[in-house]
């Protein structure tokens, strides 16, 4: 549901899809705008009658509730996150749209930036094994710029959805060329967090427009 002062960008919730090995508590974001925006949103969780549970605090992976994420035009998505009494029964949610402003970050492609974990020599390992550096690749015809973000997922009951439990930013913003790749080293919280999980059943790491 999005709000009708800003008929240019729409949503829908996915709380799961049904396929195996997909991301829980997905956010659609569709922008009908030519440019990239920058969202600034907020959210209330509803159960699956539509009536709103509001002890439930409802927060973003990629940060479109306080201005970070850039929706490209076409499709993008955020990932949800809720506390409190009831988070278990959210089946929805209404979506407020307080701004939408023109993105301060180039134009992309519609192609994802793909993230890979590297050891300190710069090959290929695991994220689920301790990792030094993450290799962004771009495909698209044109420089994104994005942030990265380390995240832990909870192992969740039969029939709950599954959620970040912790999400740690790695770097900063970066600007990955048109096709090709850049570097992200792993430092400070971020390697803090990589020691922490290694090893652990469930970890993401991702990349998401922003600027």
């Amino acid at each position: 549901m999005s709000s009708s002062r800003f008929p240019g960008v729409s949503f829908r919730y996915v709380g799961d899809s049904g396929k195996d090995e997909t991301i829980n508590q997905i956010l659609s974001i569709a922008n009908s705008y030519r440019e990239p925006v920058v969202l600034r949103l907020s959210f209330s969780a509803l159960d699956k009658n539509h009536h709103f549970l509001p002890k439930v605090k409802v927060s973003t992976v990629f940060g479109s509730d306080h201005g970070n994420l850039v929706a490209r035009h076409g499709y993008s998505y955020d990932i949800l996150r809720f506390s409190g009494p009831g988070e278990h029964e959210v089946e929805d949610v209404h979506v407020t749209v307080h701004q939408v402003l023109p993105a301060d970050s180039p134009p992309s492609g519609t192609k994802e930036v793909t993230t890979q974990a590297l050891d300190s020599t710069g090959h290929d390992v695991s994220k689920f094994t301790r990792f030094s550096q993450v290799r962004l690749t771009n495909t698209n015809d044109m420089p994104t710029a994005v942030r990265v973000v380390y995240i832990v997922w909870d192992q969740p009951a039969q029939g709950d959805t599954q959620q970040a439990v912790e999400v740690t930013p790695v770097g900063g913003l970066t600007l990955v060329p048109a096709q090709g790749t850049a570097i992200v080293k792993v430092t400070g919280a971020a390697a803090a967090a990589v020691a922490r999980s290694s090893g652990g059943p469930a970890v993401s790491i991702k990349a998401f427009q922003s600027h």
